[in-house]
């Protein structure tokens, strides 16, 4: 009867650890949207010490938001960008890599234990036994193991030029069915194969093409007529 029960209550558990996970997501994308509906407004004199409280506001929900995966965060930063002009850019830009590193780290400091626990638990069991393989590993056994387990095609290719292969799919579109900039940099950490400072150069390479067009050509698009 133990026996039986213990699953039981596992299941349970799991299933309470996944639906918490959704309505985190959800009130995310919630919120991510009231945020770029709260900065919907006139740019006044009369009104700049409230602006200056919804740009702060905005600017610690955009590092919450960011760093939670399968949310788009990332538009709060790009409209602040195209509201506020140049001027906003680079704090968008350092929020913008702080965000992913935070996210980055919480994948590194998650047990690997706890996660393929997780992951039986929600009855996602091939899943679980995977990473399994790969527990206790160092980052070149994990890139041997992975490349084994791999199809002998492209895939072992992106895995071995995984630095690449993240820069490309953090500037990829529609790269939220991957979970976003923050689901990207949680999976980074979990994997455990990409180091701490060559991940924060990659980052700050691959988000600054956007940042880099506003500045240079922010106040022209902005004076281009409509």
């Amino acid at each position: 009867m133990t026996r039986s029960v213990m699953p039981a209550r596992r299941r349970v558990a799991g299933l309470l650890k996944l639906t918490i996970l959704i309505i985190v997501i959800v009130a995310g994308n919630l919120l991510t949207r009231g945020v770029i509906d709260g900065l919907d407004m006139d740019i006044r004199p009369s009104n700049e010490p409230i602006l200056h409280q919804i740009i702060m506001t905005s600017i610690a929900a955009y590092i919450l938001l960011m760093a939670i995966p399968f949310v788009p965060g990332v538009e709060i930063g790009l409209a602040l960008m195209m509201i506020l002009g140049p001027k906003i850019v680079p704090l968008v830009y350092g929020c913008t890599l702080l965000s992913l590193c935070l996210t980055f780290m919480v994948g590194r400091l998650l047990p690997e234990k706890s996660i393929t626990r997780f992951l039986r638990e929600v009855h996602l069991v091939r899943a679980a036994t995977f990473l399994e393989n790969f527990h206790g590993l160092d980052a070149e056994q994990r890139l041997a193991c992975l490349t084994e387990k791999s199809p002998r095609r492209w895939v072992p290719w992106l895995i071995k030029h995984r630095y690449l292969t993240l820069m490309l799919i953090i500037n990829l579109p529609g790269n939220m069915v991957l979970g976003g900039g923050g689901g990207l940099a949680l999976i980074a950490g979990m994997s455990r194969m990409f180091s701490i400072h060559r991940y924060i150069l990659i980052v700050a390479v691959a988000i600054s093409p956007i940042p880099l067009f506003l500045m240079i050509f922010g106040d022209k698009i902005a004076n281009w007529p409509i």
